[in-house]
């Protein structure tokens, strides 16, 4: 049984109930079940506003990165937000950032959506690199119902990112009615490329409309989110709206400002194993992970490593990109409060995939060495109104520094270009196994935040059910009542609306493919794989770090759940990897 919004409150007016008479929960479920099926209306008329929505997405953190996940990084208004509203200890993503994009606006697989790998087209049908035409965004969903939407931050989910090219599938052409952000997926934080507002593309450094006095990404994103609540507020307060931000951070390259690097400065020095034995240790005692799980072997040792300083630093930054995010949601939230609309507003945070171990710019390359920074600009200044680079790494600064790579490249400055590595993603996905790209838990298992007043009575309790971010659009349409569309694909996800009351969220399975990678969660079993790898078999319930392969001794088990994954990758349009070239539609 799905529940509904206003099914969702007869259930609880239930609870309530059996809580006096002492009637099972099982009975009280299927009560409710009965005179839904029946066609006993719960609805209640009320004079309430519609709810307002914020998703956040924050790009390449693993689940142990944020204070109400057991992390040390400075988050305390996610953190807030935690200990007012609910956690979820096992949700899911795709396992990368343009699928996961795709999954969360439509609330489908993103084979499905036309996104079963990057942003580029192959002659599949899920594998097209762009939203296809039988999907329909969240922002498409709620329009009829009255919403306004609104999205800042990175899109990509086109392959269409420049400015004279096909539009159909930037926001404003898929249900938005304001955009800011970037089109494509990485880039410089402090000169984004595929800058766009609306449907124009912006440079930004000549944007009339935007003139802070040091141009960052992660503020942008935040000063355009507050603009659009302030904006609704003053012209369409009588209208709900719609708010996705999805951030960039802390997506490489690392990239943060003076001060907050400053406030890190040290913090790293003890290594990785010591971070990974602090967090593993927090996060058991706050009730993530269960007291008896063990902690696996940490990977790279902290004595071999020969430029520490390098090292630090580069953790120094991602924390310092990641306690910018968190000023900016304390932002978010202030001006929420300021309209006097924060309780009737659903914030939902999550994040795209797990911690990030691809090596970018860790050693140089001949359009990016590993020299130290010239004493003055070698290379001629962009003009302001000059378009940044339209790709993820850029040749020079705006005043004409080359930009670089390697251990020369102190992260942090606009001129450097590194990513953190395996080692510290290691230690942002603790203790859970792998990272991006792979779907054992380090690459799919990230946190979900859920604030909102208005309906979750038990605020600071954790949810244990497994759930995924297809169910965010099933959610937002369970609590908005709009209309989904009959000639669109039908929703994959689940109304997490049962789960806020600690109900039980009815489904058969939770499915991941990407380049090879593939599992399936039923109940407490998961059953994973490798790209050209055999099946594990794994009881998540006792054993979440995957290290006790059950296939074995539970064939019958195994078998059952490679009949429901090729079931789910022959429905969902999933091909084997690697695609072949000559691959047909």
């Amino acid at each position: 049984m799905n529940l509904g919004c206003s099914q969702f409150c007869l259930h609880q007016w239930f609870r309530t109930l059996i809580g006096q008479l002492a009637v099972s929960q099982p009975a009280v479920n299927t009560i409710v079940g009965i005179l839904i099926v029946l066609g006993v209306s719960p609805m209640v008329h009320s004079t309430e506003p519609m709810t307002n929505f914020v998703i956040i997405l924050s790009d390449d953190m693993g689940i142990s990165d944020l204070g109400s996940y057991g992390g040390e990084i400075r988050t305390e208004n996610l953190d807030a937000l935690a200990k007012n509203g609910l956690r979820f200890s096992q949700f899911y993503n795709t396992a990368r950032c343009c699928p996961t994009r795709a999954s969360l606006l439509t609330g489908l697989y993103p084979h499905q959506a036309g996104v079963g790998h990057m942003m580029d087209k192959k002659p599949l049908r899920g594998y097209q690199g762009d939203l296809n035409n039988t999907c329909r965004t969240i922002a498409e969903v709620l329009r009829p119902s009255g919403y306004r939407n609104y999205a800042v931050g990175k899109w990509h989910v086109t392959r269409h990112a420049g400015p004279n090219g096909p539009k159909h599938n930037w926001p404003l052409q898929r249900g938005f009615d304001r955009f800011y952000g970037t089109i494509h997926g990485a880039g410089s934080f402090y000169d984004p490329s595929s800058l766009t507002r609306d449907n124009t593309a912006i440079s930004a450094y000549a944007d009339p409309q935007y003139t802070p006095e040091t141009y960052y990404y992660t503020d942008a994103i935040t000063d355009h989110a507050t603009r659009f609540i302030k904006d609704h507020s003053q012209d369409h307060s009588d209208k709900p709206f719609l708010l996705y931000v999805a951030y960039t951070a802390a997506h490489w390259p690392m990239h943060a400002l003076p001060e907050d690097i400053a406030r890190y400065q040290g913090k790293y020095d003890a290594g990785y194993e010591a971070i990974r034995k602090a967090r593993h240790a927090k996060a058991i005692e706050m009730g993530l992970f269960p007291p008896n799980l063990p902690l696996p072997p940490g990977v790279g040792d902290w004595d071999q490593v020969d430029d520490k300083a390098w090292e630090t630093a580069c953790m120094e930054v991602y924390a310092a990109m990641v306690d910018r995010m968190d000023q900016g949601i304390g932002r978010i939230v202030d001006e929420l409060k300021r309209q006097n609309i924060l309780d009737n507003t659903m914030i939902c945070y999550m994040q795209d995939n797990g911690g990030c171990a691809e090596a970018m710019g860790r050693s140089g390359n001949k359009e990016h060495p590993n020299i130290p920074r010239p004493v003055a600009p070698t290379l001629e200044a962009m003009k302001p109104e000059d378009f940044a680079k339209n790709g993820s790494v850029p040749g020079q600064t705006r005043d004409g520094y080359p930009v670089r790579m390697g251990k020369n490249a102190m992260p942090g400055p606009a001129d450097t270009y590194v990513a953190y590595g395996e080692n510290w993603a290691n230690v942002s996905n603790t203790p859970l196994r792998e990272y991006k790209h792979w779907v054992h838990e380090g690459g799919i298992s990230t946190p979900l935040v859920v604030h909102w007043p208005a309906g979750i009575k038990t605020p600071g309790q954790w949810s244990h059910q497994p759930s995924h971010l297809i169910d965010i659009a099933a959610t937002l349409v369970d609590i908005s009542q709009a209309s989904y569309p009959k000639d669109a694909t039908a929703l994959e996800g689940r109304s997490l609306l049962p789960a806020f009351a600690n109900i039980p969220v009815e489904r058969e399975a939770i499915y991941w493919e990407h380049e090879g990678n593939r599992a399936v969660r039923k109940g407490d079993w998961k059953l994973v794989a490798k790209h050209n790898k055999a099946w594990e078999l794994y009881d998540i319930s006792k054993d979440r770090i995957e290290a006790n392969d059950l296939g074995k001794v539970h064939p019958e088990k195994l078998a059952e759940l490679v009949k429901l994954y090729e079931a789910y990758a022959e429905r969902t349009n999933v091909a084997p990897w690697p695609l072949p070239k000559n691959a047909q539609e």
